[in-house]
């Protein structure tokens, strides 16, 4: 069928943590779609409700064997039953791999600017956090990041134990090659790190580009990853609260099962169906919306080159996601309030995203080119008007 990314649903009043947070300033913030999920998994859910009981779910073998099989058809990734633990988050996969690797006290690898819950999981597991910020270069007058790999490896201590990777990555919008990647395994092999690959946006590549799923590398470095992905971002689900680790080492992965023990609840019956009819029936959906998100991106990119004076921005390679320089704006304090403030428009703080960050405001561009459109043409009457 059809979809029609061009209407925008009706938010207000729906308990919508994007719609409500900033009141009636128009919100472009959070990782969250203004699109309804796909129609298979809108129906798979009314016939799940139709039937009216809602205990303790277990997932479904038939999940399990989508995914190995969903593996193997995109990166010719052998992945057995055996090695997926079912999460009720990303963020709780974050938290958890941060408690199962290593002692207290150990440190965390991450680099920034860096989508926050990586920079709040080690503190919160009795962790010490350790940041290298991306460099950041600007080429052809378009801001783009990479990061140095000496300068990185610089970081790293005698008790650094696990590198907490964001792949694609999120805020700068990169999908990382195959030489960067080669890169970080290379560092975290000689230092003998742990990986935790957070791919939650690899099914949101753009201009027909492929995901790397960095456990496939090479053997040795399956051995000492942990790849964390979701159907959430992709069919924008992300409320349901489903996701899954693939560990293949199996020591690792009975550590993190034992991290998880007692504290992390079972993924609920709703978001298993969710799961297995996007995976098996939302193909459809997603080849239509990559195309109108890399139009979106597009539209962004050149509104900002021409009428957003002293702003500029990362081309995003993947994800919905743009990240937005602010410093040369002649905006006055921060970015961020500055145009909830004078504009009505809500997009992230830069400066959560740690050092790099500040100066910056990170855009969600996954809604309606019309909304899109509202929200940048306020920013310009802002900074016109300052």
């Amino acid at each position: 069928m059809d979809y029609n990314f061009d209407t925008l649903p009706v938010r207000h009043d729906t308990d919508s943590l994007k719609w409500q947070r900033y009141g009636a300033a128009l919100p472009l913030w959070v990782a969250d779609m203004d699109f309804a999920a796909p129609e298979p998994v809108l129906t798979a859910l009314h016939d799940r409700i139709a039937h009216g009981i809602f205990g303790y779910g277990a997932p479904p073998d038939e999940l399990t064997e989508t995914l190995c099989a969903r593996m193997a058809d995109l990166y010719r990734w052998t992945v057995t039953p055996e090695q997926i633990i079912y999460l009720p988050g990303l963020v709780c996969g974050l938290n958890v791999v941060c408690r199962a690797v290593g002692e207290p006290g150990d440190a965390v690898l991450v680099q920034t600017p860096v989508y926050p819950p990586f920079l709040s999981a080690p503190t919160h597991q009795d962790r010490q956090l350790l940041m290298a910020e991306l460099t950041a270069e600007y080429r052809d007058g378009r801001l783009y990041y990479t990061f140095d790999d000496a300068a990185l490896a610089d970081v790293i201590r005698s008790d650094t134990r696990l590198f907490m990777l964001c792949h694609p990555h999120n805020p700068v919008g990169r999908s990382f090659g195959i030489h960067e990647l080669t890169q970080l395994a290379a560092i975290c092999e000689q230092h003998d790190l742990v990986i935790c690959s957070d791919e939650i946006h690899c099914d949101l590549l753009l201009d027909g580009q492929r995901h790397i799923p960095f456990a496939t590398l090479s053997l040795e470095i399956a051995q000492r990853c942990i790849t964390l992905m979701a159907p959430s971002k992709t069919f924008n689900i992300a409320g349901l609260g489903a996701s899954f680790a693939i560990i293949q080492n199996p020591e690792l992965r009975q550590c993190v099962k034992n991290a998880m023990r007692g504290i992390v609840p079972d993924v609920n019956v709703l978001a298993l169906t969710a799961a297995v009819a996007a995976y098996q029936h939302g193909g459809d959906w997603l080849q239509q919306l990559l195309p109108y998100l890399a139009a979106n991106r597009d539209v962004l990119v050149d509104y900002v080159d021409r009428y957003l004076p002293g702003v500029r921005m990362t081309k995003p390679e993947a994800t919905y996601l743009a990240w937005l320089d602010c410093r040369e704006a002649g905006i006055t304090g921060n970015p961020h309030e500055f145009f909830v403030r004078n504009a009505g428009v809500a997009m992230n703080d830069g400066a959560t995203f740690g050092p790099g960050g500040e100066g910056f405001i990170r855009l969600n561009f996954g809604c309606p080119r019309a909304t899109l459109m509202e929200g940048l043409e306020r920013m310009r009457a802002a900074l016109t008007a300052k």
